[in-house]
């Protein structure tokens, strides 16, 4: 077993808050274990072009509060091809690094089984995603402070909603996950939620809706997932809403990339710096091509293959328990 001794980070994909915080707890885990750390810029494709900067204790301070990555990301074309990776494992031989920690969602982690199929390069992952949608993890980095920003977003419109007896859709991130808009819409006493894991259809949400008003509430908040498909889309959701629905007048609100942003959340800090020291202590025991995760609260590994083949299921209950406080 090769021990490492210089140890490259790097953030790929959307950013996500507590990404800083992962990456200051494993440059700190290597000034520990009397390690090398480099932290390569712009992701996947700062390892084609050579983007790297030393990193020691000193260089991540004042960082586990701040949002977004220091490091940058970008998305990479260059990477998809064998001669980008090519180029990618020359640079990271050149500067005699013998392992990496990439911090992002699927598509960097399917990256990185690649280049570890091609190279034999050992690389361990850290789940960094708002949504939720990695397989053999409890919580991604990211999740629990967008979820705050959601529902204290949702709290305002609230706000506005009663002052004008108005319907208003909220549509949150979630292409391929509800996770976002199940325990916003909850925690936020949404009479709603529309998710992609269950096709609710147009005609059980006027029923729905239809109850709602005839129970006595004047104004209602309906939380949408960005791919959820009861519509081509909420602006299209909102005028069937109102053609079929009269007495209701129908506001939307897309709260979009405001979900990333932000200081990290206590939960996503703590959680990115106990994944960020697990990292280097898998490598450190010899593990390459898996993903470090948290389930039940424990610190813990699952192969690279495991977390890309699908997103954590639906929770049945937290459904039942929406629709019975939404009444």
């Amino acid at each position: 077993m090769n021990i490492p001794k210089k140890i490259g980070v790097l953030t790929s994909g959307g950013d996500a808050p507590g990404m800083n915080a992962a990456i200051r707890a494993v440059v700190r885990s290597c000034a520990y274990h009397n390690l090398e750390c480099v932290g390569v810029y712009r992701g996947l494709q700062g390892l084609i072009e050579g983007d790297f900067k030393e990193l020691d204790a000193r260089s991540v301070k004042n960082i586990i509060n701040r949002g977004g990555t220091f490091l940058k990301s970008a998305r990479s074309e260059d990477f998809r091809t064998e001669a980008g990776r090519k180029k990618a494992f020359s640079n990271l031989q050149n500067e005699n690094i013998d392992a990496l920690v990439v911090i992002g969602g699927d598509g960097t982690f399917a990256g990185a089984s690649v280049f570890i199929k091609e190279f034999n390069f050992p690389i361990v992952g850290l789940p960094g995603t708002i949504d939720n949608d990695i397989n053999g993890t409890d919580y991604t980095i990211g999740y629990d402070t967008a979820l705050n920003t959601v529902v204290e977003a949702i709290d305002k419109i609230r706000d506005t909603a009663n002052s004008h007896n108005r319907l208003f859709l909220v549509e949150v991130m979630g292409r391929d996950a509800g996770d976002i808009a199940l325990n916003a819409g909850i925690g936020a006493g949404a009479e709603e939620i529309l998710i992609p894991e269950q096709n609710m259809g147009r005609e059980r949400l006027l029923e729905s809706l239809g109850r709602s008003k005839k129970s006595g509430k004047t104004s209602s908040i309906v939380v949408v997932s960005e791919g959820d498909q009861i519509g081509k889309n909420i602006f299209g959701l909102a005028r069937y809403i109102e053609e079929n629905l009269k007495e209701y007048e129908v506001r939307v609100t897309v709260l979009g990339h405001i979900q990333r942003g932000g200081s990290p959340s206590c939960y996503d800090r703590v959680l990115a710096s106990r994944l960020g020291v697990g990292a280097v202590d898998a490598l450190l025991k010899g593990e390459k091509n898996v993903m470090i995760g948290i389930v039940h609260n424990k610190v813990t590994s699952v192969p690279f293959s495991e977390a890309i083949k699908g997103s954590n299921e639906i929770d049945e209950d937290l459904i039942r328990v929406a629709d019975i406080i939404s009444i």
